[in-house]
């Protein structure tokens, strides 16, 4: 780690205002990646400017796949940068970054979505609804006075909690970087078992004698993996492919092509269905 400070007040403040970019390169490739990494463009510039390989190298490594809520970005870029211009490799910081996603963007989405957004529409409805001609106006004007001040909020709180951070753990953020890394990988493998659906439509009849002549019963394949282990199937393919791109490096293209193929195979064949 480095001693002396590259970035000031005024670069966490500009990086804080690129926010608003993050959702310009979405994609379904890598989400908010692109954006990511715009945002923090000139930050890295500022840290790795007289390198230009390592410049180059961590603007790859923040397009990434990524997504979290737009509002409260400020406050991971801030920690990011506080570590980097510690002098702090992207491999020490990624576990961190990547731990926060999660949990942002759903009090992010919930804040304002399913707090802000209805309370203002409520107010300002009201007020057009009583002939205030600029209730609109004052609409637009509060939400985003509201959610520009709470990005700023959030900037400067980790901007201070990730300077405090490195200084009184510096020597043990490799171990935090670990456990980061360790609820990120959690957050995704439960996101893995809930939104991957695979049912296997499948079942067999088995015949036995009884007393009073032949029975036959019938056996859900599907109902004996979900007595075994639930949701086995979404997890196996999502390890499927992870395997393609980590060893085979597949595209998310190649990816999307196969699962559709797969997905209209065995559901012509009748081996999977919704």
């Amino acid at each position: 780690m480095t001693g002396s400070k590259k970035l000031t007040n005024s670069d966490y403040r500009k990086t804080t205002l690129r926010s608003y970019f993050l959702q310009n390169g979405f994609n379904y490739s890598n989400y908010q990646g692109l954006g990511y990494a715009l945002l923090m463009y000139p930050a890295f510039k500022k840290l790795y400017g007289h390198d230009k390989k390592k410049l180059a190298e961590n603007l790859s490594e923040n397009t990434e796949f990524y997504n979290t809520n737009p509002n409260l970005i400020p406050f991971i870029s801030s920690i990011h940068l506080a570590m980097a211009d510690s002098g702090m490799e992207y491999s020490e910081i990624r576990g961190i970054k990547m731990a926060l996603m999660g949990p942002l963007a759903g009090i992010g989405d919930s804040l304002s979505q399913f707090c802000l957004a209805p309370l203002f529409s409520t107010i300002f409805a009201s007020l057009a609804m009583n002939n205030v001609a600029m209730a609109p106006v004052f609409f637009l004007l509060a939400i985003n006075a509201t959610l520009i001040s709470i990005k700023f909020a959030m900037g400067a709180y980790g901007h201070k909690l990730g300077t405090s951070m490195i200084e009184k753990l510096s020597s043990k953020m490799s171990l935090i970087s670990d456990a980061a890394s360790m609820v990120g990988v959690t957050v995704i493998a439960g996101l893995a078992a809930t939104f991957v659906k695979m049912k296997v439509t499948l079942t067999y009849a088995s015949s036995a004698k009884a007393a009073k002549g032949a029975t036959t019963s019938t056996v859900d394949i599907q109902a004996m993996l979900d007595k075994v282990a639930p949701a086995l199937l979404p997890v196996l393919y999502t390890l499927l492919m992870y395997y393609l791109i980590k060893k085979r490096h597949w595209t998310t293209y190649k990816l999307v092509i196969l699962t559709v193929v797969v997905g209209i195979v065995l559901s012509a064949l009748h081996i999977l269905g919704a």
